[in-house]
């Protein structure tokens, strides 16, 4: 006599709600001391059978199988609820605008098990169309950091977004500097805003935007020390930054920088209008020790040093302020440094590159090369003598 299976056992038995075969299994229990069953489904027995085994196979090569319904939006929301702690703030919104807006949209229906590189490799060409190299590139990232999470956590066998290329995008907005009459134009039309002291700062130090607007007094030294064997000029520690931790963005990013005379005029003005905003504020004045403050003494974002800014170039002969952003005063800076002959060497220590390669690459436009060792060289070999 066939002996009859325990309840929870398992087995094959027809689904009237499901109208389909479905053949089940029980591993044991879990830690909670819950039945740990497997199940596959098909429309005769033999299908069914045949998707439980395939089922028990990746269970045994220690793959879970995902929730039938466990899809790429799952996926997605999971890595931006779970996956992304502890990163800064603007990384998290921009993360969750790029999915939400171009991940879930296109892919999120799809069942994450279902998904193939050819779904991808159709989204990422589609979007191509409408979107630039660099955003292209951050989709895609999003959408692979998403499904690997879940891969590592059993609710898909393998990747497929990471064994996809991401195609070339629509050409992003081009950097520019500007020229010597420009600066010499926005500088004159800065002089009678708030932005003064800022952009002539900016552009004659070749500081990034994230930089100034963590800057503190107590690393701006006004005075130097005309005391000291050589004398010190004036000059400013570039340490901080608004980024997480408050480090700048490499090692070489912390660095001290000699002010311009230029410089240190507008920022003793500043300091000076800086006094008059705190009356004003009164008690909803809030001292952080910022040189870029807000009217109320807070950190600046960077939306609004890009309004202020644009508002000071719109007086400006000649330039059209909607094309202009702040970080493009660092790349005038090293456009007019690389015009009147300083070495790329100490440009990339002045705007505190890792090499020369990094200042190169970021602003190959903006430099001009010219290698004059070789001319001067040959005059001296193959001087010409003077004639009688």
């Amino acid at each position: 006599m066939t002996k009859r299976r325990a309840h929870g056992d398992g087995g094959l038995y027809w689904s009237e709600k499901r109208q389909r075969w479905i053949a089940a299994a029980s591993l044991g229990y879990d830690a909670s001391g819950k039945r740990i069953m497997r199940r596959g489904s098909g429309r005769t027995k033999t299908e069914a059978k045949n998707k439980l085994k395939e089922v028990l196979r990746d269970y045994e090569d220690g793959l879970a199988i995902a929730p039938t319904g466990y899809t790429v939006e799952n996926a997605v929301r999971d890595w931006l609820m779970f996956g992304l702690a502890g990163r800064d703030d603007k990384t998290v919104e921009t993360a969750s605008g790029l999915s939400r807006n171009h991940v879930i949209p296109s892919l999120g229906a799809r069942k994450l098990r279902d998904l193939s590189a050819e779904d991808v490799d159709k989204w990422l060409a589609e979007k191509a169309k409408v979107l630039s190299t660099r955003t292209l590139q951050s989709v895609h990232s999003c959408l692979n950091r998403a499904v690997k999470r879940a891969m590592a956590r059993d609710k898909v066998k393998r990747n497929v977004v990471e064994l996809c290329q991401v195609p070339k995008g629509q050409p992003g907005r081009p950097s520019k500097a500007l020229t010597f009459a420009q600066a010499e134009a926005v500088l004159t039309a800065a002089a009678r805003t708030h932005m003064h002291a800022y952009i002539v700062v900016s552009l004659l130090t070749g500081a990034r935007t994230e930089e100034l607007r963590a800057l503190t007094w107590d690393h701006v030294f006004l005075k130097g020390d005309p005391t000291a064997n050589p004398p010190i000029p004036p000059y400013m520690a570039v340490w901080r930054s608004v980024r997480s931790g408050g480090d700048t963005k490499t090692r070489k990013s912390r660095r001290t920088i000699a002010l311009p005379m230029r410089c240190v005029e507008a920022l003793w003005q500043h300091w000076e209008d800086q006094g008059w905003d705190r009356l004003a504020a009164g008690e909803a004045w809030e001292e952080h020790g910022l040189v870029f403050a807000s009217a109320v003494g807070k950190e600046q974002d960077a939306s609004h040093v890009r309004r202020a800014f644009r508002a000071a170039l719109s007086k400006a002969e000649g330039i059209d302020a909607a094309d202009w952003t702040p970080r493009e005063l660092r790349h005038s800076f090293v456009s007019l440094l690389s015009d009147n002959g300083v070495p790329l060497e100490e440009i990339s220590r002045l705007v505190g590159h890792s090499s020369t390669a990094v200042t190169e690459e970021v602003y190959r436009k903006q430099i001009r090369p010219v290698i004059q060792t070789g001319a001067i060289a040959m005059d001296h070999i193959f001087r010409r003598d003077p004639k009688p």
